[in-house]
């Protein structure tokens, strides 16, 4: 098989979606390598789900920083590592150009919502506290705007009768879960193009750009 491409994720919080991604990639044929997992919170449990994994885990603080500052450190350390691609997996700093031209059209991002509906912090409670019936998640390209990117793939769910914001929120996240690394694949594999403002994927036999949940 030929060399994997190296994966750095960012992460702020528990990093379910990062052990979706570990997960994957313990797989010899799976296409990408976690190779270094970065917080901007000590204290985010994604650290230590890396280190569990062996996967490098770093710690960059961002207070008392400006956010160029603080996206050359990032790009220290992914560059550290031989990065050539990025995930975000729930990493809550919006990045700017420093960052976002080093890796262009490179970034990934997951969302908790069908975007462009309900961008921004707590996308599911947003989606829950609106009444839709239908909810899911949102695999798109980073740029410089709130879950503004080109979308790549998507996962929907039923909202049912009685959910409880927690039950809902679950529901989508085991969605998130399978979206991530598929369409991570599909990245590294170089099979999404951009063609203005739409994605678009060279997809195999039995592949589609959307999941649907139970």
């Amino acid at each position: 098989m030929s060399q994997r491409e190296a994966v750095g994720v960012l992460i702020s919080g528990g990093g379910t979606n990062l052990q979706a991604l570990i997960d994957a990639a313990q797989d010899p044929a799976y296409p990408a390598e976690i190779v270094v997992v970065i917080s901007n919170r000590e204290e985010a449990g994604g650290l230590e789900r890396a280190r569990r994994a062996g996967i490098p885990a770093v710690w960059i603080p961002h207070r008392d920083k400006t956010r160029a500052a603080f996206d050359e450190e990032l790009l220290g350390a992914l560059q550290e590592h031989g990065c050539r691609w990025v995930a975000l997996a729930g990493f809550m700093r919006i990045l700017t150009p420093v960052f976002l031209d080093a890796f262009p059209g490179h970034v990934l991002n997951i969302h908790p919502a069908l975007l462009p509906s309900f961008p921004g912090v707590r996308g599911q409670k947003q989606a829950f506290d609106a009444g839709v019936q239908i909810a899911g998640a949102t695999v798109h390209l980073v740029d410089a705007g709130t879950d503004t990117g080109p979308i790549v793939a998507q996962g929907a769910v039923p909202r049912l009768d009685g959910d409880t914001l927690d039950e809902f929120q679950a529901r989508i996240l085991a969605v998130e879960h399978q979206l991530y690394p598929m369409v991570l694949r599909w990245a590294v594999e170089g099979r999404i193009q951009v063609k203005g403002d739409a994605v678009q994927v060279d997809l195999r036999p039995g592949e589609r750009r959307w999941i649907w949940g139970a």
